[in-house]
């Protein structure tokens, strides 16, 4: 009875092998006069059709924060003052007042200012686009059919250059109340306003690198028939995965985000002045750069052309939907996150292969 019982839980165990190695589909033998199995190397080169969007900025500073302006130089106050208002006789006060103080305003007589526009806005005409690059490409394919297979799509991920396009800068814009000791004067409000440069991204060319994973797979259908046919189309719809790592930043661009990140430390410590003037706060800023993972619908259309019944070569030309997502971040420990600035960045590739096959 024990031998009966195990004899017929090993039968039982075994047809979903034998039915697996049966199946026309899923086997691991050859096809009906097809192999089930190849794999080609080649040249891949990726082109990136997308263009530069617009850089999403926020920092620290709200809209309607008062801070304290500290000692500022009467010139950056002319230098800022808002052209859209007559403030012309607020100038020539300013200039004699600089003329007895050496040109300073020093903080017990600078006051405070009620800062906007530094909280939230988009940098027109800016960007990030992913210049072309050229790797090793693998590809391996397993017939279900003679017409149809799972391709695999893989390479020796490449470094992308990241190219910067346009160039920030910030809306500031204020009301300035001087002060006497501690008596605010109101009466003597001054209209500040200007763009403050932040970074040329044109000027620095290359903005950032990055090394890129993208695995993909699809599922082709091949037009004609093995050993009929040396030439053969294929049409193929699938999914690609986007990861990107070892991200390295233009060390010019860094240096004038922690600019960025000094001027709304000095804001925030009560050195409104210092800021306008570019100073270095008593911060500590620290710049990073994360990218997004992602995933996107690709499509392909290609060839094979056969040698013989294992070797052959292919071509084909691949266009994938890509967009991610680049965040810088400029932090302090102490005053934590001072600057973020979000762009996506549409890479939609075109990519190319040419390459020699072995099917087994």
């Amino acid at each position: 009875m024990n031998k009966t019982l195990l004899y017929l839980a090993t039968s039982l165990a075994a047809v979903p092998t034998l039915t697996y190695a049966d199946s026309p589909y899923f086997s691991l033998k050859d096809g009906d006069g097809f192999k089930r199995f190849s794999v080609s190397v080649g040249a891949l080169h990726v082109m990136p059709q997308g263009k530069a969007q617009p850089i999403q900025i926020n920092t620290a500073i709200k809209n309607g924060e008062v801070a304290q302006n500290g000692t500022i130089k009467v010139d950056t106050v002319l230098e800022n003052l808002d052209p859209n208002l007559n403030q012309d006789a607020l100038a020539a006060t300013l200039k004699f007042l600089g003329f007895f103080t050496g040109g300073d305003l020093p903080s017990g007589i600078s006051g405070s200012s009620k800062i906007q526009g530094l909280e939230s806005w988009e940098a027109q005409n800016t960007g990030l686009e992913a210049e072309d690059v050229t790797t090793f490409g693998i590809m391996t394919n397993y017939f279900f059919t003679d017409n149809i297979s799972l391709e695999i799509k893989a390479g020796i991920p490449p470094k992308v250059d990241i190219m910067g396009k346009g160039k920030i800068s910030a809306p500031f814009a204020a009301i300035a109340t001087p002060q006497i000791g501690n008596l605010p004067l109101d009466f003597l409000e001054i209209g500040l306003k200007n763009d403050i440069a932040i970074a040329d991204l044109d000027a620095h060319g290359k903005a950032a690198e990055a090394r890129a994973w993208t695995p993909a797979f699809e599922f082709q259908y091949h037009f004609g028939k093995t050993g009929v046919n040396k030439f053969r189309p294929y049409v193929g719809v699938g999914l690609m995965y986007a990861y990107f790592n070892e991200l390295e930043m233009n060390p010019a661009l860094e240096k004038d985000l922690v600019t960025a990140g000094h001027m709304i430390a000095n804001i925030k410590q009560g050195n409104a002045g210092a800021a306008l003037e570019k100073k270095e706060s008593s911060a500590n800023p620290v710049v990073e750069l994360e990218a997004s993972d992602a995933f996107a619908p690709v499509a392909t259309v290609g060839f094979t052309y056969d040698f013989n019944d294992r070797w052959f070569a292919v071509g084909s030309v691949s266009y994938a939907h890509l967009k991610g997502e680049t965040t810088i971040t400029v932090k302090d420990a102490q005053l934590g996150e001072l600057v973020q600035a979000k762009s996506d960045i549409e890479i939609n590739p075109i990519l190319g292969y040419a390459g020699v096959g072995y099917r087994f």
